[in-house]
């Protein structure tokens, strides 16, 4: 008889590469991949989006139609079906809270995402056979709460486990007391709701953090730094609460959508430096740069003040005083937008900034690009220096969360390192950083390009993520999943 894989249901609000407005659908879309090649089969449920691809929306097929309770309301349930080779999608049909032009930025998310957390668990009774659903950011942060308070009791239900995975502190969820308490039929008096307050408001992402069976974060370092009053946007004392529960796992990337050495996307694919030299001559001349031997930064950033960028503007009139051209991609904050805008218009002769999305271009900056700089003021993992290293561009960047996990920083003496750092979140800090990598291109070429050899050598595929994440998921079913039991055993040497 064949042994029942561990069945998972990642909930989410976004996925690559259906649905994506950050790194979080770069995670839901890529880990269970990886977990699939450990033998676990993984579903993903997410809200029917207006935006998602015309074929998904044709082609999902109707499971069940049924309603969410909440509080003295009855709101309509869809539940979807799309089926892809080697992934089942769910999806959650409401068109009052999801046939909207953008995912997020409406004064009824909190509500709209209430929803979607009591719709998951609706989804879950109907379907049935899920060992964990692992839940991801604030979004679905309710999941864990509402199977743990309501449900603990319930056939099918009560031996379903939850991981919740952080991938920003700073989005926690947070509406009024009041409204939480009526959407969730409350009285307001029981002795758990402290769990999901913070201040005086209800926190969505707080209830999380002592409902879920298991808490992770993106790297090893984020998950120390947010047990801080600095990095824990007022959770910290709460993230140190849960003790144990708390685990770093570093994200990884797609290795196949990164590739330099079949990368459609770019001037030319290439495994060496040479053929990354080809890329950078081909951006200067397409992009009107003079070809003259200086370093070229690269940026592809959210433009927003969590990303260092009030320290790039602080230092890019030095900066560009140096040998360097300053190539930057990104939408965000309109300041920023206008600022940089400025910027190019200042130097017209040094700089590019694309004030827009693109991910053609952002492959093409990745490749051409001599370092790679982000100076965040804190950082959770971090995709870009991953990215950035596999193409052979040095990441500039502050030492927090995930990028002092990743970047190894610069040994003048022995040569060591695969990017350049620096310590605090300082303006002067940051420019001289720069100028020491611009010193390393310009007059120790063979150190500079030992690095960017090793950067691209180095390993940021989700193998290692997900056996990581698969420990923890066995560790939480180790007495009622045989699979767990088989680990278990193997690992005792019985």
């Amino acid at each position: 008889m064949t042994e029942k894989p561990l069945s998972l249901l990642f909930a989410a609000s976004e996925c690559a590469p259906l649905v994506k407005t950050g790194g979080l659908a770069d995670v839901v879309g890529a880990l269970p991949d990886a977990l699939r090649k450990l033998g676990v089969s993984v579903s993903i449920i997410l809200p029917f989006y207006k935006t998602l691809p015309k074929e998904v929306r044709e082609k999902s097929e109707d499971v069940k139609i049924s309603e969410v309770k909440m509080g003295w309301r009855r709101q309509y349930m869809g539940l979807k079906k799309f089926e892809r080779p080697n992934c089942t999608y769910y999806f959650i049909d409401n068109e009052t809270y999801f046939l909207r032009d953008n995912l997020y930025g409406y004064y009824d998310d909190a509500e709209r995402f209430i929803y979607f957390s009591l719709a998951v668990v609706e989804a879950v009774k109907i379907l049935g056979g899920f060992d964990i659903i692992h839940c991801h950011d604030w979004q679905t942060a309710l999941v864990p709460t509402v199977l743990k308070k309501f449900y603990y009791n319930k056939k099918g239900l009560k031996d379903v486990k939850q991981v919740f995975t952080i991938h920003n502190l700073r989005f926690q969820g947070n509406l009024n007391l009041s409204d939480f308490v009526s959407f969730l039929g409350l009285s307001g008096t029981e002795p758990w709701l402290g769990e999901a307050v913070l201040g005086d408001q209800a926190n969505l992402l707080k209830s999380a953090l002592y409902s879920a069976d298991a808490v992770t974060t993106v790297s090893p370092n984020y998950a120390n730094e947010i047990k801080m009053p600095y990095y824990g946007e007022g959770l910290n004392t709460c993230i140190s609460d849960i003790g144990g529960k708390l685990s770093g796992i570093l994200n990884g990337i797609d290795t196949a959508a990164f590739d330099p050495a079949n990368d459609p996307q770019i001037f030319w694919s290439y495994n060496g430096l040479s053929g990354k030299h080809k890329n950078k001559e081909r951006f200067l001349y397409e992009y009107t740069l003079p070809n003259d031997g200086s370093m070229m930064i690269g940026m592809v950033t959210r433009l927003d003040p969590q990303k260092g960028l009030d320290l790039v503007l602080y230092a890019i009139d030095k900066i560009m005083q140096m040998p360097v051209h300053f190539v930057l991609l990104g939408t965000g904050n309109p300041e920023y937008e206008r600022l940089f805008g400025y910027i190019e218009r200042r130097y017209p002769d040094r700089a590019r900034c694309f004030i827009t999305y693109s991910d053609d271009l952002a492959h093409k900056i990745y490749a051409a690009s001599d370092v790679f700089l982000m100076p965040s003021n804190f950082e959770p993992c971090g995709l870009g220096q991953l990215i950035a290293m596999r193409y052979g561009a040095l990441p500039i960047v502050r030492e927090t969360g995930g990028l002092a996990d990743t970047v190894t920083p610069y040994n003048r003496i022995t040569g060591e390192g695969t990017g350049f750092s620096f310590a605090n979140y300082n303006g002067d800090e940051l420019l001289a950083t720069v100028k020491s990598a611009v010193e390393v291109y310009t007059y120790n070429k063979s150190h500079f390009n030992e690095m960017a050899l090793r950067a691209m050598a180095k390993e940021f595929s989700w193998d290692a993520s997900a056996k990581a994440y698969l420990d923890i998921y066995l560790s939480l079913v180790k007495d009622i999943h045989p699979a767990a039991a088989k680990a278990s055993s193997q690992d005792s040497g019985a």
